[in-house]
């Protein structure tokens, strides 16, 4: 009496009803390798069919168009009475489906693999924040349960897929390997998506026609913060590896660099726990996310090449992007209202996605005109909007007081 749940010593799976760690983690280890797979390679062998350059950028272009258009109508399915497994799984084997067809549409006709393309993005567009919104679900229901110390499995797989990727479709070859590995990793995820238990609460009873709860306002704020902050890793994204080459950091370093953002961000998962309650708050965690996104922008604009300033400041990125996601995730379990959840964990997905684009978008004109000082520190401001974001979200939510101890943590 008294004592945790005990696991079953046969599946060693969780009791019926009671979340699973586990598992969780591992939904975000298999979406994360075949998203780690995809970013780096799907342009390598676009580029190894001979397509024309533009025709590949208007092709990489097609799945950001598509998420910002799908991940908020399909995650609001979850509110009407659709699981967010069901969304794995579908999407899964839509994925898998679609990187199949791949090879053969582009021998046929472009039109073919960018219509692929889009269905392709469609069905990859729900699978994190569907994973998300398991785990935020999980947390609240049981205290055993970690969001940052699962969701770190998704980030380490990352890591492990950009790391293993290259070497292994080295040997494989480009033009059958990509398509071909991320036809496999897609069935995986379907495979663990659709076996075990139930690994989360079942969803709310879906809302009646016209009565679904609008999102709070602070809710809205903070996922427009949220936006703004991940919006100003544009210019590091796009051409932080072009600009270190042009200023003569060697190959080897440049690839430190990504590694050293993406270790700090790990270890943010891992140890934000320990910190004081008050330190993961959504409005803390925003607002620090926020204020190392601005000095990350002013020091990037002032590095010029030199790694003594770029390493700290890639340190950085487990702030700017980790403290910024879970500042909004904490956000969305703790102000969405019930029968809104899967609409507020799609808004979040969209929303960053439109303004990181549109911050592409104006990257890439500033970089040809003015370079890359000027194009990190074009960021700058974009942190700051975030940060103005995060204290009207909070002064509205709790007046007088930043960071209120009130609100839900990580």
């Amino acid at each position: 009496m008294g004592g945790p749940p005990r696991r079953d010593p046969v599946t060693a799976t969780p009791p019926t009803g009671e979340p699973d760690p586990i598992r969780l983690g591992l939904l975000y280890a298999v979406v994360f390798v075949e998203i780690g797979i995809a970013m780096p390679f799907m342009p390598v062998w676009l580029g190894a069919l001979g397509l024309d350059a533009g025709l590949i950028g208007l092709l990489l272009a097609l799945p950001i168009a598509t998420k910002v258009v799908a991940t908020r109508p399909l995650m609001g399915l979850i509110d009407r009475g659709v699981r967010p497994r069901t969304l794995l799984v579908v999407g899964s084997l839509t994925l898998a489906v679609s990187y199949a067809l791949m090879p053969a549409a582009a021998a046929l006709a472009a039109v073919l693999l960018a219509l692929l393309i889009v269905v392709n993005a469609v069905a990859q567009a729900p699978l994190v924040p569907s994973i998300d919104y398991l785990t935020l679900a999980a947390a609240r229901r049981s205290k055993r349960i970690d969001y940052a110390r699962i969701r770190l499995c998704g980030s380490v797989a990352f890591l492990a897929a950009n790391l293993a990727g290259g070497a292994l479709l080295g040997v494989l070859g480009n033009q059958v390997a990509v398509p071909l590995l991320l036809t496999g990793l897609a069935l995986a995820a379907t495979l663990v998506a659709v076996t075990g238990r139930e690994i989360a609460p079942t969803a709310a009873p879906p809302a009646q026609a016209g009565t679904a709860p609008p999102l709070p306002r602070v809710l809205w704020l903070s996922i427009a913060a949220a936006a703004l902050i991940q919006a100003s890793h544009a210019a590091i994204y796009a051409f932080g590896s072009l600009d270190w080459a042009r200023h003569g950091v060697s190959p080897p370093w440049i690839g430190t660099l990504w590694a050293v953002g993406v270790a700090a961000e790990i270890a943010l998962f891992a140890l934000v726990g320990r910190w004081p309650a008050r330190w993961r708050s959504p409005f803390r965690l925003l607002g620090l996310g926020a204020g190392a996104a601005l000095l990350r922008a002013l020091g990037l604009g002032l590095a010029d090449g030199d790694l003594a300033v770029l390493l700290p400041l890639q340190m950085l990125h487990g702030l700017t992007f980790g403290a910024t996601h879970l500042g909004v995730m904490a956000a969305v379990s703790g102000f969405a209202p019930e029968g809104a959840r899967g609409r507020a964990q799609g808004t979040v997905g969209a929303s960053t996605a439109l303004v990181s684009a549109l911050a592409t978008l104006a990257c890439g004109a500033v970089y040809r005109s003015l370079g890359g000082p000027a194009t990190f520190l074009m960021m700058a401001p974009l942190a700051l909007a975030g940060l103005g974001l995060v204290t009207l979200a909070q002064r509205i939510h709790d007046p007088g007081r930043f960071g209120s101890s009130s609100t839900h943590k990580v």
